[in-house]
C-alpha cells in the first residue's frame, strides 16, 4: 500500500523544516494549508468522539505519547 500523509505532505514537511530552499511566501502557504487541515481535524475528532471512541483513543495515544517516534502501524 502506498504511503499517505496524515496532516502534512512530504513537500510541506520540506518547506516548513527548511530542508529545501523556498521563498518565505511558499513556506507561509504550506503553514497555512496545515492550519486549515488542523481545523478539519477538530471536526474529525468531534465525529470520532460521537461515533467511534476507540479510534479517537488511538489518535490521542499517537498525539500525546511521550517521546513520539514514528509509528510503523500508520
Amino acid at each position: 500500500m502506498a504511503r499517505t500523509r496524515a496532516i502534512i505532505t512530504e513537500t510541506e514537511r520540506k518547506y516548513i523544516s527548511r530542508e529545501v530552499r523556498v521563498s518565505e511566501n511558499r513556506r507561509y502557504q504550506a503553514i497555512s494549508r496545515v492550519r486549515d487541515r488542523l481545523e478539519e481535524l477538530r471536526q474529525d475528532v468531534s465525529l470520532l468522539e460521537k461515533h467511534h471512541p476507540q479510534l479517537l483513543s488511538e489518535l490521542r495515544e499517537i498525539v500525546y505519547r511521550e517521546g513520539f517516534e514514528e509509528d510503523t502501524r500508520l
